[in-house]
């Protein structure tokens, strides 16, 4: 089996990165009766893209063959992608090493649907009204 972490460096001992799309780097890890096998890592080079990054990152993850994806957040696209190739995704935190070895136990969360920031119907950066640039009263 294979699993894909969304990862902030190359290897075992980084940190899962809560962003899909634009994490710097796939720990892509070999799994094999329930142990850990091997490793290796591939950069991420979708995450400077202006848009279409998860989509685009979650096609080069597919790609590799994973059978489950750990991550932070994922977006609608890359959730698609996943659920038409029947890859599996959780949400996890902490390393590498640990992120997999909780799923390993059956501790992880198993996401079901986009999870994290981008919820366009409640507020947050970007998306309400707020101390923006606009021309309101004053800025004349």
């Amino acid at each position: 089996m294979k699993i894909a972490i969304s990862s902030n460096g190359p290897d075992m001992d980084s940190q899962v990165d809560f962003r899909f799309g634009r994490c710097p780097y796939f720990v892509i890890v070999e799994v094999e009766n329930n142990e850990i096998k091997g490793s290796e890592s591939i950069e991420n080079t979708s995450k400077d893209q202006l848009g279409g990054a998860g989509i685009t990152a979650a096609q080069a993850v597919a790609d590799k063959g994973v059978n489950v994806v750990i991550t932070g957040n994922l977006g609608p696209r890359a959730f698609t992608v996943f659920e038409q190739m029947e890859i599996e995704v959780y949400q996890g935190s902490g390393t590498v090493k640990e992120a997999v070895e909780k799923y390993l136990k059956g501790e992880l969360k198993k996401v079901s649907g986009p999870t994290g920031p981008m919820d366009f119907n409640r507020p947050g950066p970007g998306r309400g009204a707020g101390a923006g640039r606009g021309m309101g009263k004053g800025r004349q």
